[in-house]
């Protein structure tokens, strides 16, 4: 796996978003949900995923809230200090989240449509927080795994999620049309394609190959 930034910067990263989400929610007074949804629509969650230096290690953790605030909603921006006690379950699911989307290359969107939307990260609290980081990994990557596993075609879903045609994706991917409508209809497996087409077609679709021949 080919990472977006330095492992020197995962720790600001997952610091500056675990107390993103506590600002939000102990400062700004948001709801947890809905300011994740703000998170992944405003750009910072693609500017973080991309390894913008500004984004994972420039901005503090309150400063990256505000951004997102201004650029996602009309709420005033708070006028207070942000001075932790403890870390939170809000500071975790951010820290958790952080680390798997370097340590996957999974976009946040993508890990969020697929089964670890951010209440389903905030379920897992109680019993990872005091654990290895390695057994959020393996839970949150069983947790797609079984997403993907329960449609019909992992290629068919992830391409509509992401709002794009067979055509296109042909043309991006180099994957011929043809081919691409025989894997979403199953005509062919696709787990029996050669490596690169799998590759190709993840590639564009910003997910590992491996999540494709979930079918």
């Amino acid at each position: 796996m080919t990472h977006a930034y330095n492992r020197l910067y995962l720790e600001d990263a997952m610091h500056n978003m675990g107390t993103m989400l506590d600002c939000a929610v102990r400062v700004a007074n948001c709801d947890l949900a809905v300011f994740y949804e703000m998170f992944l629509s405003s750009g910072v969650a693609s500017q973080m995923e991309s390894g913008n230096p500004r984004y994972i290690a420039g901005l503090s953790g309150m400063e990256l809230m505000s951004v997102v605030l201004s650029r996602a909603s009309d709420l005033p921006m708070p006028e207070t200090t942000y001075n932790p006690s403890e870390r939170t379950r809000e500071y975790w699911v951010g820290w958790a989240l952080a680390y798997y989307q370097w340590h996957t290359g999974y976009s946040f969107s993508f890990i969020h449509r697929n089964g670890l939307d951010i209440s389903t990260v905030l379920s897992l609290y109680p019993a990872l927080h005091e654990a290895d980081l390695t057994k959020f990994v393996t839970t949150a990557d069983t947790i797609i795994e079984r997403h993907l596993a329960n449609r019909r075609s992992a290629l068919k879903v992830i391409r509509k999620q992401m709002q794009m045609t067979q055509k296109k994706l042909s043309d991006l991917s180099g994957v011929s049309l043809r081919m691409i409508q025989a894997y979403e209809q199953e005509d062919q497996d696709i787990r029996k394609a050669e490596a690169q087409t799998v590759l190709s077609l993840s590639r564009v679709l910003g997910c590992a190959p491996e999540i494709l021949c979930h079918s």
